[in-house]
C-alpha cells in the first residue's frame, strides 16, 4: 500500500512506541524554552566556549531584545535577517523574535553581499542582524534602507574568561549607521513586555536552502514542524536530561536549528556553542562539558578524528553521535570505532523536512546496500509516509527495494517557498513533497539514498549516479574525499569526471590514470570515470555538501 512500510524495526527497539505519540498537539520553540526556564533557571542553558550562561540570564537578555524590537517598529509576521556564527546571540535573539511574533531568516555568513541583497529582497525583512566583523565586508553594501543591528563574538564570553585561541587579535567594532545589540539589551533591561504567544503552527523560520542546484528558496518552517521532530530525536536517539548538546552545526542550517537549538530547548539541557569549528576547540570542549549528542558533517568528525592528540581527550560520554548532509562510507564508519570508541549513526534529511526524514536509532546497526556499498541513512521517522517513484514518470510508484525519488508526507514537511507558489506547486502535490533525492527502502524498512535526481549522468543513454562512482573511488586507500559529476562530450552526450583530494602525503604518489584504472576494474565500463582531477580541497557548502554546480562549471 502507497505510502506504508514495515514498522518492526521501531517497534523491536522501541516496545512502548505507538504512532499515537505523534499525533498529538503541538507547541512552540518559545514554550519550549519557557517551561525549561521556569523548571531550573539558574541551570546552564548555553555553555559558550568556557562560558557558562543560566536559562534566566538567557530569558531577561531575550526580553529585553523583544522590548528594543518593539521600539524599532517590528510586529508580527516581519522578518529579521540573522548573519551570524554560532554566538549565543543567535539563540537569545531568536527567542525575542517569537515574544514578537517574527520570523527569523537566518543566513550564511559566507555569503556575498550580493548573495544577501537577493535574501533581503525575496525574505522582506526590514532589519538586519549581523556580526560586526561582517558588516564593513558584505552587510553594509546590501543592507541598503534597512536597520542594521551589530554584535560581537566577544560580547559573551565573559569576564575572567580564557581568550579562545580563534578570537585571539579581535576586537568588538562599532558603526555610527547601527545599532549594537548589547547596549540595546542593557538599555531595555527592565522595561515591560508582554509576550506573543504564537499558535504552533505560525512560522518560526525562513531557512533559505543552500543553492546547490539553483536559487536558494526561502522553505516556510513552522513550529509544529520542528516540535514533530524534536520528538523524533527524543525517542530515536534516546535523549532525555541528562544529555548534553554539541552545537557544531551552522545554526542558520535546519540541522543546528532542529537538532541543536530546537532540542536543546525541548529537554531544558545545555548547548555548546564555540562560534566557528576548530578541532581543537571541539575536542576541549566536549571533554569539559561532558557532551553525548549532536549531528555533523562527516567532514567534522573526520577533522577530529586527524587531530594528533584525539588519543589524549576523554570522549566516553560522547556516545550519540549523529551524521548527516553528505554520504558517510562504512568504512569511516568502522575507523571511528576503532580510533575513538564511537559509533556514528546515519541521519538523512532536507530543510523542507525539518532536519530528518529519515534516522538510524540508537544502538541499531544500519544496513549496507549489497548493490552499491551505501549504508542505510536510517528508518523513516514515526508519523511520516514514504513512497518511491519513477524518476522519468512523477507519481508512479516503484517495487520494494527498487530506486526513484523519495517523496515524503506529514506533520514535519514544509508548507510551501516564500512568496514561491509555483516552485511550492511544482515540489508538493497533495501534502507529498517530491525531494528530488533518489533512494530506495527495503523490505524491512530500510532507506538508501542512491543520489541527487538532478546530478544524474546520462552516458550514450546510460544512467550513472555519482554516488555509485564516489562509492568505489572511496574504497581506494589514497582518497580523502570525492566528487563525481557529468561533463559534456561530443560523442556520448555526457562522460564521468571524478574530483578527489587525497589523503596528506598521498599526492605524489597516486596519480589520475591509477584512480582511472581502479574504477576501470570495478565498475561497468560505461559508469567509471574517464577523467580525474586532483584537488586539494573538494568545493563544499558549510554544512560539508559537494557543490557540484561549482564543479561542473569548471
Amino acid at each position: 500500500m502507497p505510502g506504508t512500510y514495515d514498522h518492526k524495526p521501531w517497534l523491536n527497539t522501541y516496545p512502548e512506541w505507538l504512532p499515537s505519540a505523534f499525533t498529538g498537539s503541538y507547541e512552540t520553540l518559545l514554550d519550549k524554552f519557557d517551561r525549561a526556564a521556569a523548571q531550573h533557571p539558574d541551570a546552564p542553558c548555553i555553555y559558550y566556549f568556557e562560558k557558562v550562561i543560566t536559562f534566566d540570564e538567557v530569558a531577561w537578555m531575550a526580553r529585553s531584545f523583544a522590548v528594543a524590537l518593539t521600539e524599532l517598529g517590528f510586529d508580527q509576521g516581519d522578518r529579521i535577517l540573522f548573519v551570524l556564527q554560532n554566538i549565543p546571540q543567535a539563540v537569545i535573539c531568536s527567542l525575542a523574535v517569537w515574544m514578537r511574533g517574527g520570523i527569523v531568516v537566518p543566513v550564511n555568513p559566507m555569503y556575498t553581499a550580493k548573495d544577501l541583497a537577493h535574501l533581503l529582497a525575496d525574505s522582506g525583512a526590514g532589519i538586519i542582524l549581523c556580526d560586526d566583523a561582517l558588516y564593513e565586508k558584505t552587510v553594509a553594501a546590501a543592507a541598503a534602507d534597512r536597520k542594521v543591528l551589530t554584535t560581537s563574538a566577544l560580547d559573551l564570553i565573559g569576564h575572567g574568561q580564557p581568550m579562545p585561541e580563534q578570537l585571539a587579535g579581535s576586537s568588538k567594532l562599532r558603526f555610527s549607521a547601527t545599532f549594537d545589540l548589547m547596549d540595546m539589551i542593557d538599555r531595555c533591561r527592565d522595561k515591560p513586555l508582554t509576550p506573543h504567544r504564537a499558535a504552533a503552527e505560525e512560522l518560526a523560520y525562513l531557512v533559505y536552502t543552500s543553492g546547490t542546484t539553483g536559487p536558494p528558496k526561502g522553505a516556510m518552517i513552522s513550529h509544529a514542524n520542528i516540535d514533530h521532530n524534536c520528538k523524533v530525536y527524543e525517542m530515536a536517539v534516546q535523549l532525555d536530561v541528562s544529555d548534553v548538546i554539541w552545537g557544531v552545526a551552522p545554526l542558520f542550517h535546519i540541522t543546528g536549528i532542529v537538532a541543536h537549538q530546537a532540542i536543546a530547548f525541548h529537554l531544558g539541557v545545555p548547548l555548546v556553542l564555540h562560534n566557528r569549528f576548530n578541532p581543537a576547540d571541539a575536542l576541549r570542549l566536549i571533554q569539559t562539558h561532558q557532551v553525548t549528542f549532536t549531528v555533523a558533517s562527516i567532514t567534522v568528525y573526520i577533522a577530529l578524528l586527524n587531530h594528533p592528540d584525539i588519543q589524549s581527550f576523554d570522549l566516553s560520554r560522547f556516545q550519540k553521535a549523529y551524521s548527516g548532509g553528505a554520504p558517510v562510507s562504512p568504512g569511516t564508519v568502522q575507523k571511528f570505532k576503532e580510533v575513538m570508541g564511537i559509533t556514528i549513526y546515519n541521519v538523512y534529511g532536507l530543510t523542507e523536512s525539518a532536519s530528518p526524514a529519515t534516522i538510524t536509532p540508537l544502538g541499531m546497526t544500519g544496513p549496507v546496500d549489497e548493490a552499491s556499498g551505501a549504508l542505510s541513512v536510517g528508518l523513516i521517522i514515526p508519523g511520516v509516509e514514504a513512497w518511491v517513484v519513477n524518476v522519468d514518470e512523477q507519481g508512479q510508484e516503484m517495487p520494494v527495494g527498487q530506486e526513484g525519488e523519495l517523496v515524503l508526507r506529514g506533520p514535519s514537511i514544509i508548507r510551501g517557498y516564500w512568496q514561491k507558489p509555483e516552485a511550492s506547486a511544482k515540489a508538493i502535490i497533495d501534502g507529498r513533497f517530491f525531494t528530488g533525492d533518489v533512494a530506495k527502502i527495503d523490505a524491512q524498512g530500510w532507506c538508501y539514498i542512491v543520489d541527487r535526481k538532478k546530478d544524474l549522468i546520462n552516458v550514450s543513454g546510460f544512467k550513472v549516479w555519482p554516488r555509485d562512482v564516489e562509492d568505489v573511488l572511496y574504497q581506494h586507500p589514497a582518497v580523502r574525499e570525492a566528487a563525481v559529476v557529468g561533463i559534456p562530450d561530443s560523442y556520448r552526450g555526457e562522460t564521468v569526471k571524478a574530483f578527489v583530494s587525497l589523503v596528506e602525503g598521498c599526492r605524489d604518489k597516486v596519480t589520475p590514470e591509477t584512480l582511472i584504472q581502479f574504477c576501470k576494474e570495478r565498475l561497468a565500463a560505461y559508469k567509471y570515470p574517464r577523467i580525474v582531477e586532483i584537488l586539494d580541497e573538494v568545493p563544499k557548502t558549510m554544512t560539508g555538501k559537494v557543490l557540484r554546480r561549482e564543479l561542473r562549471n569548471r
